[in-house]
This record gives C-alpha cells, sequence and structure tokens, in this order.
C-alpha cells in the first residue's frame, strides 16, 4: 500500500548499493556530475555545488563522500574505495519519485546489487516514523520497479 507523501513532513530514501562501477566511484568529477544530475532528474534546487571529499585514508572506510545541500533539505553520498560500494541518502521535505534515483544510481554506476528503504518523517507524529518499502532489494537483473511495489 502506497501512503500519500504529502501527508508527512519529509521523505527520506536510503539506498545501499553493492559493487558500483569501481573506477566511477574513484572519481571525484564524475561523482558531482552524477549528483548534479540527480538533483535536476528529482526536481530538486541545488544550494551551491556539490562538496566532494576524500574520507578516511588507511582504513577500509576510505573513499569519497558528497555533499550536495538543495533548497529543501540534502543528499548525501559515499563511496566506498575498496569495492564501490555506495550508500546513499536522499533526504527533502519536498516530494520525489524513488524510483527516478534508483533509475539514475542504475545509470550512472552499474551497481549489482540495490537496497533501498523509504521513510516518511513527521517531528509532529512523536515518536511514529513511517516506513515504507523497508529494506527492498533490487537485484540488477531485475527491471526496476515501483517503488511501492515488494521486490525479491
Amino acid at each position: 500500500m502506497k501512503k500519500n507523501p504529502v501527508e508527512y513532513w519529509g521523505q527520506h530514501l536510503v539506498l545501499n548499493a553493492k559493487m558500483c562501477d569501481i573506477i566511477k566511484a574513484r572519481d571525484p568529477e564524475y561523482i558531482s556530475n552524477f549528483i548534479q544530475h540527480l538533483v535536476k532528474e528529482i526536481d530538486m534546487v541545488p544550494y551551491g555545488t556539490p562538496q566532494i571529499t576524500h574520507f578516511a585514508d588507511n582504513t577500509d572506510k576510505a573513499g569519497w563522500t558528497a555533499i550536495q545541500l538543495i533548497e529543501t533539505s540534502n543528499i548525501i553520498a559515499h563511496f566506498l574505495d575498496q569495492n564501490g560500494d555506495l550508500y546513499l541518502d536522499v533526504f527533502s521535505c519536498k516530494p520525489f519519485e524513488s524510483l527516478v534515483v534508483i533509475n539514475a544510481l542504475k545509470e550512472y554506476f552499474s551497481p549489482k546489487k540495490i537496497v533501498h528503504t523509504n521513510i516518511f518523517r513527521d517531528a509532529s507524529a512523536g515518536n511514529k516514523v513511517e516506513f515504507f518499502n523497508e529494506h527492498k532489494s533490487l537485484s540488477m537483473s531485475q527491471q526496476a520497479q515501483d517503488p511501492s511495489e515488494e521486490c525479491d
């Protein structure tokens, strides 16, 4: 059952992408282009340009982190150098289509697997947080589905 995002203050899409194209995941210019493309695709207004910095040198967490402030919140991504895994968060009080984010991610980084969770947040709801499509997985051999549907 798909909930109406208008009933919530903000939408937070959390994606874990396994084994992205490692050459692209290690290229800060390519990552910047992806973030800028994603902002346009989900119809957001950027606040400045993406900030991209390499973190955690000499650890198994080393990689590029991208932060893009948007008028309605933020987009944050971390790419692991060792295997190309990507951890991407898109949070906005303006609704957006999760499938557009997933398709852009597939187009730019060709991950082997994507696991995503959509959270609709509302501080006035007290302790209640609505999870939508929690921990659903898309293998790249499957067609992208509407995020409201079950994934294998």
